[in-house]
């Protein structure tokens, strides 16, 4: 008689992310295959999803790719030099204030090292307006300090423990059509994008370029031709007759999620969202 695997949702999340998809964790194990080989993740984002799959699977060999280059510098050196890190970090906690946020915000990362640049990536994630990651058409991240009046900004145990998870990742900076080139059959590959907007003045991207109609179009031939190739792929996106046209061919399902990062209050509340399949 065989035993079901007791799955841990208790995973080390350092960053605030919109759109994490800690809550959604549930309802996205129960659409995970039974095996896989692979494990590709191209909109790495947060890493809730990835953490899980780290922590409750064996993957041969796990693919983590963002576009946003201060978020995969901030992966690397938790997963190559955590406690050179944590130094860094206890620095910037213990000289926390307003003015100190604003000469880090507008520091030039060029004269910074990569240790630095992750410090300061997680320092403005943790004391910045409802943990937001926003940057301007050049850029430059610039959302104003958060009102918070003591913030923990990091743990040192949710750090390390990310270090073990991610120490045999490949973590890389790349565009989502490059998993195309590596995926195989049996591999799984997990997109989770910036959503396609329920209205136009919908948060759509975290870096300086838009993630609108074509690029959504684009994912969705992407997901067409990993199927043909015999992958099992799975995507999170949102409720519209938009995304549900585009992936009309294969499995979907209706999901409840709670906005948790929004600046109008009024707008945090309980939407539909889908989890997408083509097993």
């Amino acid at each position: 008689m065989g035993f079901e695997k007791v799955l841990s949702f208790d995973i080390p999340l350092f960053i605030k992310w919109a759109g994490g998809k800690t809550q959604l964790l549930k309802q996205l194990s129960d659409s995970l295959p039974d095996d896989f080989n692979n494990y590709y993740e191209p909109f790495l984002g947060g890493g809730a999803v990835a953490f899980f799959i780290l922590k409750n699977f064996t993957p041969k060999k796990a693919v983590l790719s963002d576009t946003n280059e201060e978020l995969i510098n901030t992966y690397k050196i938790i997963r190559d030099n955590v406690e050179g890190l944590i130094k860094e970090l206890k620095v910037l906690r213990q000289n926390h204030s307003e003015k100190a946020y604003y000469t880090i915000r507008n520091a030039d990362i060029s004269n910074l090292s990569n240790i630095q640049r992750a410090a300061r990536f997680i320092y403005l994630n943790k004391t910045c307006f409802n943990g937001l990651y926003r940057v301007n058409s050049k850029g430059k991240f610039n959302v104003p300090i958060g009102s918070y009046t003591n913030p923990s900004i990091f743990s040192e145990e949710t750090l390390r423990e990310a270090s073990e998870l991610l120490k045999d990742a490949v973590i890389e900076v790349r565009d989502f059509s490059q998993v195309l080139n590596e995926a195989s059959k049996e591999d799984l590959v997990y997109f989770d994008p910036p959503y396609y907007p329920l209205k136009k003045e919908s948060f759509t991207t975290y870096t300086k370029n838009e993630f609108l109609d074509e690029k959504h179009k684009e994912l969705s031939q992407l997901f067409s031709n990993l199927n043909k190739k015999g992958c099992f792929c799975i995507q999170s996106n949102s409720y519209t007759e938009f995304t549900k046209k585009l992936y009309q061919d294969f499995n979907q399902k209706t999901v409840n999620a709670k906005r948790m990062i929004n600046c109008n209050g009024k707008e945090r509340g309980e939407i539909k969202e889908l989890i997408i399949t083509n097993y």
